[in-house]
């Protein structure tokens, strides 16, 4: 009997799987974070012997090789990859054989990538496909996205993920259970994620996927055009992960940060370091370190933080416990953020008396239209391109979040009210529009409320809105 294991990375929206018939284990795609995966291992009582990657991935930096190394386990990665280590190079028809019981059967799924595997796990008596593991191929109601390696090969990519879809489907059984690295909270899949990661179905398999999975409904025109038309903004540090892959990445050092005073946070960031704040959104407005930067802690942190820093800017975490800042170093070292110039305690001694300290308004939509009804202000739409083109509110302005920082100048002048989908993004764009001098008011409600609130809401065919350069 095969177990299949799956470890899940909400903050990254994927997943990670070790697969063991009790007496061997294999690993597919693991995370910097081998720990997770050696206790998974340990619980069960089993020696990890193998482990494989679906391709250089763009989104983390891989604790495969460290994984491999730790165990004395044969690290299986696409011969045609150019990476500066040793790995057993694999190829499409390519068998495994693991354990007792269990046999890899390597799949070619360009599309992704150009070297993108998929594995189909076998019983190695009966040859019975139980599960394929499709990394960013075939995900569950969706495909990963074709556009990473540059806009010049997206078309084509586009074009191989339709064509590797069907050829899972036409190789594969119906019953064969479906495991993609990348889910719906995943900017690697083509969807845009929803704000809160690891949203989508929990399990699928190829029969399931042939009824509903628009690479294996559409026909490749139709599928590539809708795949690209679809696609948005990913985030900046993608660009940063692939290299880091290739070159072999270590495992990430545990060691905590160096524990900053309080009273030493306004000179870091006189210097040009960052200091981020990890307290609940709220309790940062009410009074935070002046020039710091609100990102609180959760799934969707390490993504927003990692998108918006400058690569290689010193970094300082303020936590409301140690623990709290180790949690975020660690949703860190996954996307290759590996040394923290230090770590604080909020409302530590040295922490800025209230006369000190930085704040801001919070309202909702309601308090939004009140005040929008009384006074000459912005209305400041920090969503991707995606979200507002399903609806926004007419008259806004459109900054994404990811653009703001740059955008800053055309920005006009007076109050700013801004707004997201949740919330949460709205507290960033509020700290860092602080911090550069404007008059902010973040908007802290669903976007759902917005039109009940009386605020002009239109779709893409309402009228026109603003833009700034």
């Amino acid at each position: 009997m095969i177990e299949i294991v799956t470890i899940e990375t909400p903050s990254l929206g994927d997943w990670t799987y070790l697969a063991t018939d009790g007496v061997g284990a294999l690993v597919i795609d693991p995370q910097r974070d081998i720990d997770r995966v050696l206790a998974v291992a340990a619980a069960r009582g089993v020696e990890v012997t193998h482990v494989f990657e679906t391709h250089i991935h763009n989104d983390y930096v891989s604790g495969g090789l460290a994984l491999a190394r730790r165990c004395g386990a044969a690290y299986h990665v696409n011969a045609a990859d150019t990476v500066a280590f040793s790995r057993v190079g694999i190829g499409d028809g390519d068998t495994i054989t693991a354990g007792r019981s269990m046999r890899v059967r390597v799949i070619a799924t360009p599309g992704h990538t150009f070297t993108h595997l998929a594995y189909a796990l076998e019983d190695a008596a009966t040859g019975e496909v139980t599960a394929v593991f499709t990394g960013g191929s075939l995900l569950h109601g969706s495909t990963g996205r074709p556009d990473l390696l540059g806009a010049e090969h997206t078309l084509t990519l586009a074009a191989a993920q339709h064509a590797s879809a069907r050829r899972l489907a036409e190789v594969l059984p119906d019953r064969a259970a479906i495991y993609p690295t990348h889910g719906f909270g995943s900017f690697c899949a083509s969807t845009p994620p929803p704000v809160a990661a690891g949203a989508g179905p929990a399990s699928s398999t190829i029969g399931a996927e042939k009824r509903s999975n628009p690479a294996l409904t559409l026909g490749t025109d139709t599928y590539v055009a809708a795949l690209v038309g679809g696609l948005d903004a990913y985030p900046a540090y993608y660009a940063h992960m692939a290299a880091a892959n290739a070159a072999g990445p270590p495992a990430p050092d545990p060691a905590p940060p160096a524990l900053v005073p309080a009273s030493e946070l306004r000179w870091r960031i006189s210097t040009g370091e960052w200091v981020v704040d990890l307290r609940p959104r709220r309790e940062f407005a009410a009074g935070h370190v002046p020039g710091s930067f609100g990102f609180e802690y959760g799934d969707s942190f390490a993504t927003y933080l990692g998108w918006l820093l400058p690569w290689g800017t010193p970094l300082t975490l303020v936590g409301e416990t140690g623990a709290q800042a180790a949690a975020a170093q660690r949703d860190l070292a996954r996307i290759g953020i590996d040394h923290l110039a230090g770590a604080s305690i909020a409302r530590s001694p040295g922490w800025p008396t209230a006369q000190h300290l930085a704040i801001y308004p919070v309202s909702d939509f309601p308090g939004l239209a009140a005040a929008w009804a009384r006074q000459n202000l912005t209305v400041l739409d920090v969503r991707r391109a995606s979200e507002r083109a399903r609806e926004h509110i007419a008259g806004s302005v459109h900054v994404p979040l990811h653009e703001l920082p740059g955008r800053m100048r055309g920005l006009p002048s007076g109050p700013l009210w801004v707004h997201c989908q949740g919330g949460y993004r709205a507290t960033i764009a509020a700290s860092l529009l602080l911090a550069a001098g404007h008059t902010v008011t973040a908007v802290d409600d669903d976007f759902g409320r917005a039109a009940v609130a009386g605020l002009p809401v239109t779709g893409p065919t309402g009228p026109a809105t603003a833009a700034v350069a």
